[in-house]
C-alpha cells in the first residue's frame, strides 16, 4: 500500500499501482501550473465519506510507495485521469481499463 499526504496533515492510503499513475497526472498539472480538485473516498476505518483538497503548486505533497519496483505506466488510464482532472469535479480514483497498454 502506497501513501499521498498532501500538507502533511491530510493522508490517503492507495495500492502502488493507483499511486503511481495518480502521480503522472498530479506532476503533469502542477508542472503546467494547473490547480484542481482532487477527491477520494475514506478507507474503511475512517468512516464513510470523501475527502477532496485543492491541488496547486504550494502543496506540500508526498508520495511513498511500499515497493520499489518499477511499474509499467498505463496511458490510457493515464489519459482518462487527466480527463477527470481537467473536469469542473476533478481528479478522482477511477479503475484501470481492460484494454491496458503498458509501456516500461
Amino acid at each position: 500500500m502506497g501513501l499521498l499526504s498532501y500538507n502533511a496533515t491530510t493522508r490517503f492510503d492507495i495500492d502502488d499501482r493507483t499511486l503511481v499513475h495518480l502521480e503522472a497526472v498530479i506532476y503533469a498539472k502542477l508542472r503546467r501550473g494547473e490547480s484542481f480538485l482532487f477527491t477520494w473516498s475514506r478507507a474503511a476505518g475512517e468512516g464513510t465519506g470523501r475527502t477532496t483538497v485543492w491541488m496547486n503548486r504550494a502543496a506540500r505533497l508526498a508520495f511513498r510507495r511500499r515497493h520499489d519496483t518499477r511499474i509499467a505506466l498505463n496511458h490510457e488510464w493515464i489519459a482518462r485521469l487527466m480527463t477527470a482532472a481537467n473536469s469542473p469535479a476533478g481528479l478522482h480514483e477511477l479503475p484501470e481499463s481492460e484494454s491496458a497498454d503498458a509501456v516500461g
